[in-house]
């Protein structure tokens, strides 16, 4: 009968093997289920079987600790479907029709279209602040509606002949080096993984821009001018409305706004990509 046993038994004739009960009707714990086998002196078998026991401790507290941070340090997610941004957005839109009007001298279609991105302008920003609809998309979608304007009036009145060439280079230049920039700080502060999807997932916060003083008189600086051209073909000819005054503000004040991003610290904020939960009650 003896001969018939396994012999790393019979080299212990004397280990007294102690088995757990099978009638248990609590399942074993971890440790228990890890020294079912107790020898009665310390061998090889028993440091192997301690050794892999505190292994798999480790691993499964270092699992359960990442799992606690994961829930508690979610990624930050906005509500970007707000009314100040669908204003917002109706603006961008409307500005290539408002280009196409100039170019076929529907001035008084262009007129109307200005007062509708005027009045929508301060409709959105009054209803942000009255109803707490704030967003990091749209202190980036209201410069970019105002900037698309600007480039729109910018380009199809100098095509007309009625803004010199030299400010709309201006005006142009600067845009495009302030956009290049801001798809620079868009990638650098976006939340890794850095993929194309999450890229373009303005839902996902990283950066919030925040005009300097000198920009928002640049801006309606600007918009006075753009105005004014625009409106001076339906005009009779002995209104004037300071049309050469206006342009050399706004090239002066373009060149400042454009050096005032380069020098201020407070035109763009890294929003943090994390935010932790709130302890339960």
């Amino acid at each position: 009968m003896s001969s018939n046993l396994p012999r790393c038994l019979l080299a212990f004739p004397r280990c007294g093997l102690a088995f757990p009960s099978l009638r248990s009707a609590r399942p074993p714990s971890l440790y228990a289920t890890s020294f079912q086998l107790k020898p009665r002196r310390n061998d090889a078998f028993t440091t192997v079987t301690r050794t892999l026991t505190h292994c798999r401790v480790r691993r499964s507290d270092k699992k359960a600790d990442d799992s606690r941070g994961s829930t508690s340090t979610p990624l930050v997610r906005e509500n970007i479907y707000t009314i100040p941004n669908l204003l917002t957005v109706s603006r961008i839109l409307a500005c290539p029709v408002l280009g196409w009007s100039i170019l076929h001298d529907d001035f008084f279609f262009a007129t109307g279209l200005l007062v509708y991105a005027g009045l929508s302008d301060l409709a959105d920003g009054y209803l942000a602040r009255r109803f707490n609809m704030h967003s990091v998309l749209g202190t980036i979608l209201d410069p970019a509606a105002d900037k698309t304007l600007m480039t729109t009036l910018t380009v199809t009145l100098a095509m007309k002949g009625l803004l010199p060439v030299s400010l709309a280079s201006i005006i142009i230049g600067r845009d495009v080096l302030l956009s290049l920039s801001a798809f620079y700080i868009r990638y650098t502060s976006l939340p890794a993984p850095k993929t194309f999807s999450r890229y373009w997932d303005f839902s996902i916060p990283s950066a919030e821009v925040r005009p300097t003083t000198i920009s928002k008189y640049n801006t309606f600086a600007q918009l006075a001018l753009m105005c004014a051209t625009t409106v001076t073909p339906i005009l009779p000819a002995d209104y004037h409305l300071f049309v050469p005054e206006l342009q050399i503000l706004v090239a002066v004040t373009t060149v400042w706004s454009g050096l005032s991003y380069v020098f201020s610290k407070d035109a763009v904020r890294i929003v943090s990509e994390t935010r932790r939960r709130p302890p339960p009650s």
